[in-house]
This record gives structure tokens, C-alpha cells and sequence, in this order.
């Protein structure tokens, strides 16, 4: 009996391990997800309308964030060859490729693009050299990944309308400096990482920025007030420093989600046309 169970059970782990090669990788970094979508969208609202190389844009997006997962997977492993991260970075990388190829062809002699294209080439090479180090998780490195994500809105405006002006910059700025607000505010939960000095320094050059880019008129005074929510979220972060620091990670992933959809809410009404924002 005891051969004969061993037997069966390395025969299904055989065809498990078999099947590993038809199963896709699929990232695990919610938050990154809401970013990206948070940040297209704003983007999206930003050309006011949506066609169907927007659509493409998105689904660029997205398989380029899915190709990074098995790529930093396979770094991780070091000296370990895992065909299946290689044979997904492939697909995923192949499918954001080849959809890039077909926008900067659709809008040709597209520099907008190609300056998109490959500030997320750099940012992916920065990553991958912070993971081959494990400085993955440095201030560095997240902001440099975070700046790279929040190029879909940059991605969706330039695929669907064709231009880059220096509004779509604004935007992409103002989405990097909201979503790295929670740099700051997730590293205190983390004795080795906490420093409210350092999240105090941020949030105050970020609204510095903010408010350079308004005066400036590259945001509109409603789009720059969408980064108040990050203002309010550090506050309230601060005030119940004990709660948030102990709490379940899940309670913190509820509140960056809420304040990235408030953030969107009003990042987008602002930027929409009246009679799509009503």
C-alpha cells in the first residue's frame, strides 16, 4: 500500500508539474492593479473619449505590468532556470510588444510614444538590477516604478488622441505623486523602514509640485486639488499612527483603495467635458 501510494502520488505530482508549463502567471500586487487602472483612466478622462486604440493601450498596459511578474520571479531564482516564468515574460512581453509596434505605426513618426516607451524600458531595467540586489523595496526603486505605472495615463491620452502636451505631463505627475504618498505611509508599519520626517519631506516637495504645475496652468485647479486626498489619508494615518501600524494589511489595502477612487473621482469629473462629467 505504502509503494503503491508513493507511486500515485509522484505520478501526480508529474502531471502537476507538467501542467505548471499551461499555467499563467498572474501577479499577486492588487495595488499595483489599482494603480494602473486608476491612473489609465484619468488619462483616458484627460482625451475625452475612448476608441478602440485606447482599449489596445489598456490591454498594452496590462500585459506589460503581467510580463514584469515572471521576469522578477525568474531573477529571484538566481542561478535556477524556471522555463515557465521565461516562456510568460515571453507571451505577456510579446503581446504588450507587438501592440506597442501597432500604435506608434497607427501614429506614425510618434515621438510621444517612443519618449513613453522608453522611460518604461528604463524603469523595467531599474527594477530588475534592484531585484538582482534586493533593493527592491527601496524608496528608490518604488518610486521609480511607481513613476513608470502612472505612465498608462500618459499611454491612454497620446494612443487615443495622438499628441503629448504638457497637461498629460502634469497628470502623469500628479498621479505619481498620489500613489507614491503611500511609499511613506506603508513603511511605518515596518520598525526597520518607519520615518515620518521622510513622509513629512514628500508630502510637503509633492505639494510643492502641485501646486508649481497649477500656478503654471498645466493642472486645473480642481485636477490639483485631487491630491488633497493623499494629504487627508497621511493626516489621518498620523493621528491613528497605532491603529494603522498594527492593523491588518488588508484594513491599509481598503484604505489606499478608497482614496484612489476618490482621487480618480475627482481627477476625472475635472477633466471630463460637462456633459460626460453630469
Amino acid at each position: 500500500m505504502t509503494i503503491s501510494a508513493t507511486a500515485s502520488s509522484a505520478n501526480k505530482s508529474s502531471v502537476h508539474n507538467k501542467q505548471q508549463w499551461y499555467r499563467p502567471t498572474v501577479s499577486q500586487e492588487h495595488g499595483v492593479y489599482v494603480m494602473l487602472g486608476v491612473a489609465f483612466l484619468t488619462g483616458a478622462a484627460a482625451a475625452q473619449q475612448w476608441t478602440w486604440a485606447t482599449t489596445l493601450a489598456l490591454i498594452c498596459a496590462y500585459c506589460g505590468f503581467q510580463a514584469e511578474h515572471p521576469l522578477v520571479l525568474q531573477i529571484k531564482q538566481r542561478r535556477s532556470w524556471k522555463p515557465r516564468f521565461l516562456m510568460w515574460t515571453g507571451i505577456y512581453g510579446g503581446m504588450a510588444s507587438a501592440i506597442a509596434v501597432w500604435l506608434l505605426w497607427q501614429r506614425q513618426d510618434n515621438g510621444s510614444l517612443l519618449g513613453i516607451y522608453a522611460a518604461v524600458l528604463v524603469a523595467a531595467i531599474v527594477n530588475a538590477v534592484s531585484v538582482r540586489w534586493r533593493q527592491q523595496k527601496s524608496v528608490f526603486n518604488e518610486l521609480v516604478a511607481f513613476s513608470a505605472v502612472c505612465l498608462a495615463a500618459s499611454l491612454a491620452y497620446v494612443a487615443t488622441v495622438g499628441t503629448l502636451g504638457t497637461s498629460v505631463i502634469a497628470l502623469w505627475l500628479l498621479n505619481t505623486l498620489f500613489f507614491s504618498s503611500a511609499i511613506f505611509t506603508v513603511k511605518l508599519r515596518k520598525i526597520r523602514t518607519a520615518s515620518i520626517i521622510s513622509g513629512l519631506v514628500f508630502h510637503a516637495v509633492a505639494i510643492g509640485i502641485v501646486v508649481t504645475l497649477w500656478q503654471f496652468h498645466w493642472l486645473a485647479p480642481i485636477t490639483a486639488a485631487a491630491f488633497g486626498i493623499a494629504i487627508l489619508k497621511f493626516g489621518l494615518i498620523l493621528w491613528q499612527k497605532d491603529w494603522y501600524c498594527n492593523t491588518k494589511i488588508q484594513h491599509v489595502a481598503m484604505l489606499e483603495t478608497g482614496a484612489s477612487l476618490l482621487f480618480l473621482a475627482i481627477a476625472s469629473l475635472s477633466l471630463l467635458p460637462p456633459y460626460l462629467a453630469v
